[in-house]
């Protein structure tokens, strides 16, 4: 049970890791970014390739695959995304579909459709037991170990940058009311573009530590863009309690569905969604956005 339950802790913080570019784009920007896989996808591929390919250690390429899609997704947000701000939330969902499609595509044309495994270090392969042989024993990988820690740190550095920094203030003013602070001297164009991309590097660093748990392939983007939505939904997407809560629940719920219920483990975490929809339809932890 205990041991269940830790695995269900370490796959709540990498959903959360992974939802909380796209939580920031809905919440903060009001833009439905249905591409937020796309950079998880490619994230886990870079970690695999370098891996792999160019034979860099584990945590040397951890980095890179925040960086890189960080990049990309300013570039994206320079060139595609910022003219589509002020479109209609059902144009929003259309393009970013499309540009998903588009990135599934790309990688099974050049990579291959064939799912790759990332060879991971032999000290995040131990695993440690305790109270054994008792009900109460409990478990411990120390890959999902390393995931939990490395999620909380995460968590913990974004709650101190939004409520304690400089740009987490401008980012509150900017969310709060665009044009005032604007007229206040504000950057808001620069302050939303470092939000795209720092969202768009959580999210390849999500791919990254959960190449091994949730694999890498094409298909990536399509399988979780559920999970990342019932995540912003259920926990409100406009700060990082709401979806660290959600991806928790969501995280235990489904491990436990799934270990006990084998056969009905989605059904369970569908109706542990509609259960807290219709008591808190406007999610866990909720501010509401102007933009």
């Amino acid at each position: 049970m205990l041991t269940l339950l830790f695995d269900g802790i370490a796959y709540g913080m990498l959903l959360f890791v992974l939802a909380l570019g796209l939580a920031v784009t809905m919440g903060l920007m009001n833009f439905v970014n249905l591409a937020h896989g796309a950079f998880a996808m490619a994230g886990g591929y870079l970690l695999v390739l370098l891996m792999q390919r160019a034979g860099w250690p584990f945590l040397a390429a951890l980095p890179v695959c925040f960086v890189m899609p960080a990049l990309a997704g300013a570039l994206l947000e320079r060139t595609l995304y910022r003219p589509m701000y002020a479109k209609p939330h059902l144009d929003q969902v259309l393009f970013s579909i499309g540009l998903t499609f588009m990135a599934v595509a790309a990688v099974d044309y050049f990579v291959g459709s064939s799912q790759l495994n990332v060879q991971l270090p032999d000290w995040l392969r131990q695993r440690w037991e305790f109270f054994a042989d008792t009900p109460f024993m409990l478990g411990i990988g120390a890959y999902r170990l390393f995931i939990v820690v490395t999620c909380c740190l995460l968590a913990a550095a974004l709650q101190l940058v939004l409520v304690r920094t400089r740009f987490g203030s401008r980012l509150r003013a900017a969310v709060d009311d665009p044009r005032v602070a604007a007229a206040l001297g504000i950057p808001v164009d620069r302050v939303f573009l470092l939000t795209f991309a720092v969202g768009s590097g959580l999210a390849g660093l999500g791919g990254a530590l959960g190449a091994d748990i949730l694999g890498v392939d094409p298909s990536f983007p399509l399988k979780f863009m559920v999970y990342f939505l019932i995540v912003c939904a259920v926990g409100g997407s406009s700060s990082i309690t709401g979806p660290l809560a959600a991806a928790l629940l969501l995280g235990i719920a489904d491990v436990m569905g799934k270990y006990y219920l084998p056969k009905l483990g989605g059904f369970i975490v569908y109706t542990l969604m509609i259960v807290i929809l219709l008591w808190r339809p406007q999610g866990l932890f909720t501010r509401e956005a102007t933009r």
